[in-house]
């Protein structure tokens, strides 16, 4: 089993905490005859599916949790069974369905007191799908976007507190790819497109761990197409910034390697 990256690594314990549940690895039922079609009471049905998922049987318990809503939809236990469908696919790491379940409860119950919860997990699901940067980061911008929605939403619940924090890891992320893209072009000799990269970095992303490295590089592009007073603000906006930085000492000796009588100070 690869090993997750530290960007997920809380992921699936803040979700587990959100509905008090405690889920193991998932079992080996037999979900066929487990979930097979058989009229129960909801109070059975209920339980059933609350203990496959408290055993750890995550698959199973999903299904069961959606037959609830299908052999009783009227219940009030049903709009209940929705919303742990959707965990019980998000512990299994079936983030499709788990999505697709959270989507479909808010669509019917838009008001719920347990909304904030279903808009919180679809921004799990994608943001537990995030790759290195070496991949596309169609997922990342995803993950990004559910999690600004959760504190558009409902800034001043627990979720919104942790999508804060995770939107920040989140950007950190997307301004690597950024970084990755840019050096690719300075290797290149391509400075015009790796100057773009690296000022998006700067101006989207200026909070990031990425920030001064951004600038620096900027620095070293401004000076190979001959931009000596452009590398001389970015590296003044550097020295201001990141004084004690790795990143200003190297912009400081290139200034002056480059441009002695504009050096940063």
């Amino acid at each position: 089993m690869q090993a997750r990256s530290p960007l997920k690594l809380a992921v699936f314990a803040t979700a587990a905490t959100a509905l008090l549940l405690t889920a193991g690895c998932a079992g080996k039922g037999n979900k066929a005859k487990d979930t097979a079609f058989v009229a129960r009471d909801v109070d059975t049905l209920y339980v059933a599916a609350k203990d496959k998922l408290d055993r750890g049987d995550t698959q199973v318990a999903a299904a069961l949790f959606d037959e609830v809503e299908r052999q009783h939809p009227y219940s009030p236990w049903a709009r209940r069974a929705q919303l742990m469908s959707a965990f019980s696919y998000y512990v299994a790491r079936d983030y499709t369905k788990s999505i697709q379940a959270s989507q479909r409860f808010l669509s019917i119950h838009p008001g719920n007191r347990d909304a904030p919860y279903a808009y919180y997990l679809v921004a799990l699901c994608y943001y537990e799908q995030i790759s290195d940067v070496d991949r596309d980061q169609k997922t990342t911008q995803q993950a990004l976007d559910a999690l600004t929605e959760v504190v558009r939403r409902y800034p001043a619940t627990r979720y919104a507190a942790d999508a804060r924090l995770k939107i920040d890891l989140v950007n950190d992320h997307l301004a690597g790819k950024e970084m990755q893209i840019g050096r690719y072009y300075e290797r290149a000799g391509r400075w015009l497109a790796a100057d773009l990269r690296f000022r998006n970095v700067v101006e989207k992303y200026q909070t990031t761990s990425h920030a001064p490295e951004a600038l620096y590089r900027l620095v070293e592009t401004s000076l190979s197409v001959g931009a000596t007073e452009e590398a001389q603000k970015y590296a003044s906006v550097l020295g201001a910034n990141y004084p004690g930085s790795e990143w200003y000492q190297k912009a400081y000796k290139l200034m002056q390697k480059h441009a002695p009588n504009t050096a940063a100070r």
